[in-house]
């Protein structure tokens, strides 16, 4: 139950980053869709960690995936001043890199890599890409840039402290009767925020 209650934190963040990008002048379509995205993981969420059946399986994790390729494209773009040519390639490579990442793995080392980490590994590509982008944006001159790149890496090591609770989850259920998978849920519920969040005051910054 602790599970499936906690994705109301996803619901509390996208009302938030809704109102973030419906009051900024102009305001932020792309966000606001961004926000959206954020409810429908929740919503997703709550159905896999009620349900527990393929097509609500799908409903969790399509969403997560569609929002970490919009928002990596939207960074790519607004943060690094990408050319959409470039910014579609990028995007695509990381979608590549995120199918190839945990087989390469298990071949590598011979282990079960997903199960070892509780399936956290899936969103390595994501974490990697968020601290990846951070220091790109922190090296340009402009000190907007600068201060986006540390938003986002203090984004990042609050994203890491997320995924050490979804990955610490199994082991932790022997002490905790929830274990700590709500704390993920909360957690991330908040990451996604502070990126909508981010990318508002990037934008408003320009003007």
């Amino acid at each position: 139950p602790a599970n499936a209650l906690s994705n109301a934190a996803f619901l509390l963040a996208a009302a938030a980053a809704a109102r973030r990008a419906s009051v900024a002048d102009p305001p932020d379509r792309t966000c606001l869709g961004l926000a959206a995205l954020i409810a429908v993981v929740g919503v997703g969420s709550f159905l896999f960690h009620t349900l527990a059946v393929y097509w609500a399986m799908l409903a969790d994790v399509v969403p997560i995936a569609l929002f970490i390729y919009a928002y990596l494209a939207l960074a790519l773009s607004r943060f690094l001043r990408l050319a959409p040519v470039r910014v579609a390639a990028a995007t695509g490579g990381f979608a590549l890199l995120g199918f190839a990442l945990t087989p390469l793995l298990d071949g590598l080392t011979g282990l079960d890599v997903a199960r070892l980490t509780n399936g956290s590994v899936d969103y390595l590509p994501a974490l990697l890409a968020l601290f990846g982008v951070a220091w790109a944006a922190a090296r340009r001159p402009e000190e907007r840039f600068v201060g986006t790149g540390r938003r986002l890496a203090g984004i990042g090591l609050l994203f890491l402290i997320s995924l050490a609770a979804r990955t610490g989850d199994r082991a932790a259920c022997a002490l905790l009767p929830t274990g700590t998978h709500p704390l993920w849920h909360v957690l991330n519920a908040v990451v996604l925020y502070a990126l909508v969040a981010t990318a508002i005051r990037h934008r408003e910054t320009a003007g």
